[in-house]
């Protein structure tokens, strides 16, 4: 049975004026329609609106579920293997996985299918809701992930992607004609200050980190443009919001595009954009290894609808 457990916090002169539930979904890591649904009490025990101005000093409390506790389970689903050895594993993950089990998102995820397929042997560095998960792709980018078999491949992987030397590719179309037929966006990136779920740039972010994307124009549409881009850096959502950044959204995301478009004129579920390319050394031999994917039918068929109405 959940207990529910009482918070407090207390505001600091850069909360002063700040929404309630803007100030609770921060503190809590909640989205702000979850911290609209609380009962906050001021330090004098009186119950406070979600538009209430924070003041610098005050203490805030609320009554709060204790976390779920979760657990990764092993899962007979069907999941694509490019390639496998005994140090690792190279997944092509389908548009609507997610990678590994969340609030939310228990069961049915990458996770879940490699714990059956590989009957547990995944590393242990990330703990056991992500077992031999070295680096991410959203639940609605499609497209290539390494997988680590054991420990010292994990390492090794791991300090391929932060010293840069580990490649990877990925295909999109963005809304609007990106002007530059090629260039970089050297911008850090963080956590939104007032969705949890959203990452943002400069004042509108906290926890920066920094992020380069580079893209290249492979073709341009009427009021779209195809690109290929390489990371630099793997931060969450890196690619999506460069490229909102820029002023050119991932055609069909949901999160970061203000209209429909995507799912109107296109039937797209999901972002436009596919992890279709990844290089890097073996961690084991030593050997180059380099891997492709076709496009997923979802991205193929956008392109056939620009290439019919858009060119």
């Amino acid at each position: 049975m959940r207990m529910d457990r009482i918070l407090s916090f207390r505001a600091n002169d850069e909360d002063e004026g700040t929404r309630l539930d803007v100030f609770m979904a921060a503190k809590l890591g909640i989205s702000r329609s979850a911290a609209q649904n609380l009962i906050v009490l001021s330090d004098k025990g009186k119950p406070l609106g979600k538009s209430y101005a924070v003041k610098s000093g005050e203490e805030y409390s609320a009554s709060v579920p204790e976390p779920e506790t979760l657990e990764a389970v092993a899962q007979d689903i069907p999941v694509e293997i490019v390639y496998e050895d005994d140090d690792l594993l190279v997944v092509d993950k389908p548009q609507g996985m997610v990678v590994h089990p969340a609030c939310g998102n228990k069961d049915n995820t990458l996770v879940n299918a490699l714990l059956y397929k590989c009957e547990g042997r995944l590393s242990t560095i990330n703990g056991t809701i992500r077992p031999g998960i070295v680096h991410r792709i959203d639940k609605d980018t499609a497209g290539l992930l390494i997988v680590a078999k054991n420990d010292a491949a994990h390492r090794s992987l791991a300090k391929q992607i932060s010293e840069h030397s580990f490649t990877r590719k990925y295909r999109a179309v963005v809304i609007g004609n990106v002007k530059q037929d090629n260039g970089t966006v050297d911008i850090p990136v963080g956590r939104s200050k007032t969705d949890r779920k959203k990452r943002a740039c400069g004042a509108a972010a906290v926890e920066l980190k920094n992020a380069i994307t580079h893209y290249r124009v492979l073709k341009r549409y009427r009021g779209y443009t195809y690109l290929e881009l390489t990371l630099e850096t793997g931060r969450t959502h890196q690619i999506r919001i460069h490229m909102k950044h820029l002023g050119h959204p991932v055609l069909g995301d949901k999160l970061y595009c203000r209209s429909d478009e995507g799912a109107g004129k296109f039937g797209l579920t999901g972002q436009c954009l596919c992890a279709y390319y990844i290089k890097f050394i073996h961690p084991a031999d030593g050997r180059v290894m380099e891997f492709s994917s076709p496009l997923p039918e979802f991205f193929n068929q956008t392109l056939e609808k620009l290439e019919k109405a858009y060119l």
